[in-house]
């Protein structure tokens, strides 16, 4: 009991205890990415499918830490600043994933990156000059699609181990399995909407970076 009394005074681990709810669920956050990162590129059975239940874990967090902050008035400076950094490791770390395992062309994946390296850089640069960003409708958009994307990606390497209900993701299309076609079209659509929103964000505030030209 002495050693165990020791481990949980610790003084993180303390720090952790006493945080509220929707700051542990963003920390779990950081967990489970990295738990996903390890078993997608484990070989056992149902590994691609505990991959994908890890991940949609994940993406829940994200929705019930800003959900439960806001209804109990628990937003903290901790939060604002790991929630948005939880989500794009998250998200990065799939489609990076995806270009190791060849589920997803490398172009496509640097577009995702860049886009998240810009506009934290432009949000950083705002910060320096006392201003805040808001977030935009555009970029909740792209978020809903590569999530989307990294699911169907998940699922279109998983639902073989599902049998009889996987069936049901192998109803042929033109000849392949429509989660294939889906698949794929969620992967354009989620880059499309990265490069798109990207480019408008960094546009709409263009005279942030511009101004001293």
């Amino acid at each position: 009991m002495g050693f165990l009394s020791t481990v949980l005074s610790f003084p993180l681990l303390d720090w952790a205890r006493r945080m509220n709810v929707p700051n542990k669920l963003t920390l779990s956050r950081f967990g489970l990415t990295a738990a996903f990162l390890v078993v997608f590129f484990a070989h056992f059975p149902f590994s691609d499918t505990v991959a994908l239940a890890l991940f949609i874990a994940a993406g829940l967090t994200d929705y019930f830490d800003g959900k439960i902050a806001r209804r109990d008035h628990l937003i903290t400076n901790f939060g604002i600043l790991m929630d948005p950094l939880a989500d794009k490791i998250l998200i990065c770390s799939a489609f990076i994933a995806f270009v190791e395992r060849d589920l997803m062309p490398a172009w496509m994946v640097v577009i995702v990156v860049a886009r998240e390296l810009a506009i934290t850089g432009l949000r950083l640069l705002a910060a320096s000059k006392n201003l805040v960003l808001a977030a935009e409708r555009y970029g909740q958009n792209k978020t809903i699609s590569q999530i989307t994307a990294i699911i169907a990606i998940l699922v279109l390497v998983s639902y073989q181990q599902w049998g009889l209900f996987g069936t049901a993701f192998a109803l042929p299309v033109f000849g392949r399995a429509w989660v294939v076609w889906f698949a794929e079209l969620s992967k354009w659509v989620a880059v499309a909407l990265t490069f798109l929103s990207g480019w408008l964000y960094l546009w709409k505030n263009r005279q942030l970076y511009l101004q001293d030209l």
